[in-house]
This record gives C-alpha cells, sequence and structure tokens, in this order.
C-alpha cells in the first residue's frame, strides 16, 4: 500500500513538471494597491503582450445596510496566436458580472412590440 502511494506520489510529479522547452513569460510590470476602506486596484502587462487591469471598491448592493459587497471593474487584453490583440471590458457589480468586446457575440436587438411593452408596463408603475 506504501509503494503504491509513493509511485503515485513521483508520477503526479513528473505530471506536474514543465513539458517541452517552454519559457517562463516574464512580467514586465506589475502595480497593486489595497486600501483600509476595501479599495483596490492592480494591474499588469508580461512581455507577450498580455494585460491585465482591475479596480474594485465595497458598495451597499441590498436594502439593508449589511447587505455590502464588492463591485469591481477591469480590463484584459492579450494576442491571439495569429497575431490579433483581443480585449474584453468588464464590470462585476449587483447587476452580476457583463463584460463587453469587439470579438464577442452580442444578442439580437429587442422586437419592437417588446420594447412598447416595457414602456407601457413602466409608465404604469409595474416595472
Amino acid at each position: 500500500m506504501k509503494l503504491s502511494i509513493v509511485a503515485l506520489a513521483f508520477l503526479a510529479v513528473a505530471f506536474a513538471a514543465p513539458q517541452g522547452d517552454k519559457k517562463p513569460i516574464e512580467i514586465i510590470s506589475s502595480n497593486s494597491e489595497m486600501n483600509a476602506d476595501g479599495s483596490y486596484s492592480f494591474d499588469f502587462e508580461s512581455a507577450d503582450g498580455t494585460k491585465v487591469s482591475e479596480s474594485g471598491n465595497q458598495k451597499q448592493v441590498g436594502p439593508k445596510p449589511e447587505d455590502i459587497g464588492t463591485v469591481s471593474k477591469g480590463s484584459y487584453s492579450f494576442t491571439t496566436p495569429d497575431g490579433v490583440v483581443l480585449t474584453v471590458n468588464w464590470v462585476a457589480d449587483e447587476n452580476g458580472f457583463q463584460a463587453t468586446g469587439d470579438h464577442l457575440p452580442t444578442p439580437p436587438p429587442m422586437p419592437e412590440h417588446v420594447v412598447k411593452m416595457l414602456a407601457d408596463l413602466k409608465a404604469a408603475g409595474l416595472l
């Protein structure tokens, strides 16, 4: 039993070892800030052109004073294997995670009758 555990441990280490000639990617800039009020920000850029930026703060996200959560926003970009730089901007708040980017799919426009119905419901105070 002990021999099989040791053998599995060596096998796990072997699989975790770096494969091939891949070299680590250098981080060329990195900044971070954590504040006493719960706000924060960080960003970094790596030598392969990857960029990440994020900031956030505490916010009351519900009706009760104890309904406090972190709202964040940020972006990241990277270069695809064919040389195209893709950028995603995002917000995470009480409405969930919302990402935007030119390469991301978007829903079709809402039909006009649905837009009118929602406007009517809002005007009637039902929305």
